[in-house]
């Protein structure tokens, strides 16, 4: 660890997943000695989301995929609270935010929180209570493994239904990964079963060759996949969807809900009227409409940069740059620059890849609005096909990610 820098101020960060972390592990590492971080995250240790459709079909299991914070605690010194807040627990005013029964003040405050589900427009699911819902597994834990069991425990000749939601989303590609994991499983293991995916959007989001090759080809009579598909009606008892292309009955039923910014950020006032997610400059993640609080991660409205693990981890280096920058009376770097990749497997020695680099356009002369971040188009690239080299790739970009974050 660095010792002073010329940075110096109290740091606070709510949410320790992959931005989260990230940003409070770096602020450290580039703040030195005089950059005090608290991370407040309401879980003991991060289970990833990253990797756990591979718990589906017994690849992996989420304890091999969960990871703790006592590293960001001992080696980098950062002040790992374990607690909940609320938008109510920000004191803009006095600049202090609550935890539990204290307050931790702040010279600026990132919120990290990840995302918030919105079951409003999924007919038959409104008003109902969590345990009544079905599965999203869309959050990696305890709904990842009661998904693999249900799978497991469904007739050999079931269907599984997986419904996507309209993008943005979090991790493009994973509802057409999770489909093609759990029609390998399938295959070996309940030959005559089926997975149908009720896509909300036009056609495949993300890796469309990979995932359209595989659900024509190796998948061909498990999966049946439908773009556009809009429910109209959920029968949670009877795990019955009525739908654009017909009423279908599900052995195992997996909704994946629209999703927006979590509450805390919602209930700080920090998303303009008409939008889901906050309003933030690119260039530091600060709030374009509350100073000194930043908002890294799927609560950001940051397209066309996905909601990705990855992603999330490059904007909580450019969040952390700019924030020691401030912190030492400097200004942000002018022009950052992210990205994302995605190792997504096709079956359970096979997988495919997705790259792209994002970099900053300022706003046209004249304007006062914001820049934004944009795809660079000789970046972008995408595997011809998936295969076992890339599967072994997949882990060791996972194995740096984590590591890069938590280590």
């Amino acid at each position: 660890m660095p010792g002073p820098t010329g940075a110096s101020g109290r740091v606070v960060v709510v949410g320790g997943g992959m931005a989260g972390a990230t940003v409070a592990k770096f602020l450290r590492l580039w703040g030195g000695s005089q950059v005090q971080v608290t991370l407040v995250e309401q879980n003991p240790d991060y289970p990833s989301s990253i990797l756990s459709n591979l718990v589906l079909n017994g690849s992996t299991t989420m304890d091999r995929i969960t990871f703790k914070y006592d590293t960001l605690k001992n080696v980098y010194g950062i002040n790992v609270v374990q607690g909940t807040v609320s938008g109510g627990d920000i004191d803009k005013a006095q600049k202090r935010i609550r935890a539990g029964n204290a307050w931790y003040p702040y010279d600026r405050l990132v919120l990290a929180p990840g995302i918030e589900f919105d079951y409003s427009g999924l007919p038959g699911l409104e008003g109902l209570s969590y345990s009544q819902l079905p599965l999203h597994a869309w959050i990696g834990g305890a709904q990842t493994t009661a998904l693999r069991n249900q799978i497991a425990n469904m007739p050999s000749s079931g269907t599984v239904v997986i419904t996507i939601p309209p993008a943005p989303y979090r991790c493009p590609p994973g509802p057409y990964e999770r489909a093609c994991v759990i029609a390998d499983y399938l295959k070996k293991k309940k030959r005559g079963a089926r997975v149908i995916v009720l896509d909300a959007n036009p056609d495949i989001v993300a890796e469309r060759h990979g995932f359209s090759t595989a659900f024509a080809g190796i998948y061909g009579g498990i999966i049946e996949y439908y773009p556009g598909a809009v429910i109209t009606g959920i029968d949670v008892a009877t795990r019955t969807l009525q739908t654009n292309v017909g009423t279908i009955r599900a052995s195992v039923l997996n909704v994946i809900p629209p999703q927006t910014a979590a509450k805390v950020v919602m209930d700080a006032g920090l998303v303009p009227f008409g939008s889901v997610r906050a309003s933030v400059n690119v260039l530091s993640y600060e709030s374009t409409i509350a100073p000194a609080i930043h908002v890294i991660g799927d609560s950001a409205a940051a397209s066309p940069q996905p909601m990705a693990g990855h992603l999330a981890n490059a904007q909580g280096k450019v969040c952390a740059d700019a924030i020691v920058r401030i912190l030492s009376g400097r200004a942000v770097d002018p022009s950052p620059v992210t990205n994302s990749a995605c190792f997504s497997p096709i079956t359970a020695k096979t997988a495919s890849w997705l790259s792209v680099v994002y970099a900053y356009k300022p706003p046209l002369p004249g304007s006062t609005g914001f820049g934004r971040m944009e795809a660079v188009p000789a970046s972008f690239a995408e595997a011809r096909e998936a295969s076992s080299e890339h599967y072994e790739k997949m882990f060791k970009w996972f194995g740096n990610l984590m590591s890069d974050t938590f280590a």
